[in-house]
């Protein structure tokens, strides 16, 4: 992981209910987690990585998901490097035991996380949700991701996902020479 552009602003232990949301702030563990701020327009995973000089292997991406299985409608958080290209339609259809899936819009993933678009996190998602992790993500050292708003990121060991409610791990990305081959 390269040393940050930006010196991180680390929030105080005793003042991160003032910077995450509460949903958030009840699954977060007490221990390991840094929580830092980040300007708006610098939240979005590329100006991100640009700004602070983390890299883009480093900056893990929660997406939301809906999708279809047994005729009724579910959602999962999706857990990705900003590096890798995620198989939607294969590995993650696969794994959800979905008949159709797709991103949720907007507006529906803010109002089901209570969290913001641009900064939403796997920690604080309803526990009926199923959490995918890509496997490579377990691979780094260190990750950043939302913190459940635009203005603040956070730094942890992947190892922390493990501790989530219904959590997956699984390989979720197109195989890099399959890829390759394509380009």
């Amino acid at each position: 992981m390269e040393a940050p552009h930006h010196r991180l602003d680390i929030v105080p232990d005793a003042q991160r209910e003032h910077h995450v949301p509460g949903n958030v702030m009840a699954r977060l563990p007490a221990q390991g987690v840094s929580v830092f701020t980040v300007d708006d327009d610098a939240s979005d995973t590329a100006q991100f990585s640009e700004r602070y000089g983390f890299g883009l292997e480093d900056c893990a991406n929660t997406l939301v998901l809906r999708y279809k299985r047994d005729g009724a409608e579910h959602h999962a958080a999706v857990v990705t490097l900003g590096s890798r290209r995620l198989d939607v339609n294969g590995a993650v259809k696969a794994r959800l035991g979905a008949q159709r899936l797709s991103f949720a819009k907007r507006e529906q993933a803010v109002e089901l996380t209570g969290m913001e678009f641009g900064g939403i996190t796997a920690f604080g998602v309803p526990d009926d949700w199923v959490v995918l992790v890509d496997a490579a993500v377990m691979t780094r050292e260190r990750i950043v991701m939302g913190a459940g708003v635009r203005a603040a990121k956070l730094l942890l060991a992947p190892a922390l996902l493990g501790q989530l409610p219904n959590v997956d791990i699984a390989p979720l990305v197109f195989d890099e020479e399959v890829v390759d081959k394509e380009c």
